[in-house]
């Protein structure tokens, strides 16, 4: 895969700057996460059902 070719989102949570964000693709399987403020920077990537149980409990805490 071109990594060009890859459609980062950020957070509807994000602030209106926009500048300190987390940024996350959905690759095939997977789902990869960056620091938007570092675009060209480091990239991880989770199984998608690891990160689909990683947000769900982050909404878990927060409600």
């Amino acid at each position: 895969m071109d990594h060009r070719d890859i459609r980062w989102v950020k957070s509807s949570y994000s602030g209106g700057s926009g500048t300190e964000c987390v940024e996350t693709a959905r690759l095939s399987t997977r789902t990869a996460v960056r620091d938007s403020k570092r675009p060209g920077g480091p990239r991880i990537s989770f199984a998608a059902s690891t990160w689909t149980e990683f947000v769900g409990a982050l909404k878990n805490e927060v409600l």
